[in-house]
C-alpha cells in the first residue's frame, strides 16, 4: 500500500469510526473531531521517528512535484462550502486527492458534499487553521502554496529535526513556536499536549535547550526593563492609575517603595527602577511560573488571560510561553517529587501562596521551530513561517 493511500485511509478511518450504529451518518461533532483525531496522536513532533516519517513525505511531494504538482485553485474557489453544486468545486476536489485529503477513489463530482467538507477539514487541521470545512481567505492561501514549496519546507524542517534528535531524553518538553504549542513526552510518546502562547514577530520565543529546575507557585513578576520601556512607560501616560490596578509596586535601589506619582513618566526614568507585580488573579504569570536556566530570562507560565488559547494565532507574548492547562503540566513535572500529584498541585493553586519548589528530577526542555512534519499515519502537517526561518534557510536551532 502506497504512502498516499496510508495517508488517506487513516483520515477516512477517523471519520468513519464516528459513524453512529445503524444511523449512517456522523454527527457533525464527530465529523469536526475526526482532523484533530487525525493530527494529535501521541507522536511526538521532534522525534527519531518525525525524522523517518518526514523522510517518506517528502518522497510524496517529490513524486508530487514530479508530477507537475497541483493547479492553483480558480477565484470562483472562495467562499466554497458544503451544499454548493458548480464547476469550481471538481478543481477543489483535484487539489484535495493530489495530497491525499481526499480518496482518489471517491467520483469526480460538481457537488461540496460531506466528504469534500471532511477532506477540508483534514487539511486545515493539518495547517494549523480552523477547522471550518469552508474555503475561506486563510484556506485559500494555503491551498495556493506551490507544491515545490511544501518540498523545500519538508527537506529543511528534516534537516532541522536530524540536528536536534541527538539531544533528547527519556523525559522531555517541547515547545514548538510556529505551532504554538508544547508536548511533555515520556518514552517516546506524547503524554501531554497543551495549547501555548508565544512571542510575537518583534519579541520572539528563542530557541534553547535548558532544563526544568524549580516551580514557584503563585508568584511575584519581576517586570523586565523592556516591559517597562516598551509597555509599562506608555500606560501609565494613558492611565496614571494602570500600576495600582494591577497591583504592580516600584522599588528604587535601597528596596524602599516608590509613589508612581514621584515618577517623571514622559522620560525613561522608570527603567533604573525595579517593578514587582504582587501574586494574585492579576498577576500576569498566573499561579505558576516554570523555571529553566537561559540568558534570555524566559520562563514557562499561567496566565490569567485564558481567551487567548482558544485564538487561532497565538503570538502575542513578550518571549516568555503561556501555558494552558498549565496545572497538569506542573503536576507531570512534578512527578519524581513523591509528595505532589494533582491535588497537591491545584492546593497550592487555590492557596494563593507563595511557594518554591525544585525538581529532585530536572526535565530537558527545548524550544524549537519546526513548521513541518509528519506521523507514522502518513499525516502531514505544515505551519506558517512566523519568524521567516524557513525564508532564510535556517537550519540550526539554537540561539544559546
Amino acid at each position: 500500500m502506497s504512502f498516499s493511500k496510508n495517508y488517506v485511509l487513516a483520515a477516512l478511518l477517523s471519520v468513519a469510526l464516528s459513524f453512529c450504529v445503524g444511523a449512517g451518518s456522523a454527527s457533525a461533532q464527530d465529523s469536526e473531531n475526526a482532523p484533530s483525531a487525525a493530527i494529535e496522536t501521541i507522536e511526538p513532533i521532534l522525534s527519531y521517528d518525525t525524522a523517518y516519517n518526514l523522510q517518506l513525505a517528502i518522497q510524496k511531494y517529490e513524486a508530487i512535484v514530479a508530477a507537475g504538482g497541483w493547479k492553483e485553485l480558480s477565484r470562483g474557489t472562495y467562499g466554497l462550502k458544503k451544499g454548493a453544486v458548480q464547476g469550481h468545486v471538481r478543481g477543489l476536489r483535484r487539489r484535495l486527492v493530489a495530497t491525499g485529503d481526499l480518496s482518489a477513489d471517491l467520483r469526480m463530482s460538481d457537488k461540496f458534499d460531506q466528504d469534500v467538507e471532511d477532506a477540508v477539514r483534514l487539511l486545515q487541521a493539518r495547517h494549523g487553521l480552523r477547522t471550518t470545512g469552508i474555503i475561506d481567505q486563510e484556506t485559500m492561501i494555503t491551498m495556493n502554496v506551490p507544491a515545490t514549496e511544501k518540498l523545500t519546507q519538508l527537506r529543511l524542517n528534516l534537516l532541522r529535526v536530524q540536528d536536534a534528535v541527538s539531544a533528547l531524553s527519556e523525559r522531555y518538553i517541547v515547545v514548538n513556536i510556529p505551532a504554538a504549542s508544547i508536548e511533555a513526552v515520556e518514552n517516546g510518546t506524547v503524554q501531554r499536549r497543551h495549547t501555548a502562547i508565544v512571542g510575537r514577530i518583534e519579541r520572539p520565543t528563542p530557541l534553547l535547550h535548558s532544563k526544568v529546575h524549580e516551580i514557584n507557585f503563585n508568584p511575584y513578576w519581576h517586570v523586565p526593563k523592556s516591559i517597562i520601556r516598551r509597555d509599562i512607560i506608555k500606560y501609565m501616560n494613558d492611565d496614571p492609575q494602570y500600576l495600582t490596578n494591577f497591583r504592580i509596586k516600584i522599588y528604587g535601589a535601597d528596596g524602599e517603595e516608590l509613589d508612581p506619582a514621584s515618577i517623571d513618566w514622559s522620560t525613561d526614568e522608570a527603567v533604573q527602577y525595579a517593578f514587582r507585580q504582587e501574586p494574585g488573579a492579576e498577576n500576569s504569570m498566573g499561579h505558576v511560573k516554570i523555571n529553566f536556566h537561559n540568558k534570555h530570562a524566559v520562563y514557562l507560565h499561567d496566565t490569567p488571560q485564558k481567551s487567548l488559547f482558544g485564538q487561532n494565532r497565538r503570538f502575542h507574548s513578550s518571549g516568555c510561553v503561556r501555558v494552558e492547562e498549565v496545572d497538569e503540566l506542573v503536576a507531570w513535572l512534578l512527578a519524581g517529587n513523591e509528595e505532589w500529584n494533582q491535588l497537591a498541585v491545584d492546593g497550592a493553586f487555590a492557596s494563593g501562596e507563595r511557594l518554591d519548589v525544585r525538581l529532585k528530577s530536572p526535565v530537558p526542555i527545548i524550544t524549537t521551530y519546526i513548521t513541518a512534519w509528519a506521523n507514522r499515519q502518513g499525516v502531514v502537517s505544515f505551519r506558517e513561517d512566523i519568524y521567516q526561518f524557513d525564508k532564510q534557510g535556517r537550519v540550526a536551532l539554537l540561539d544559546d
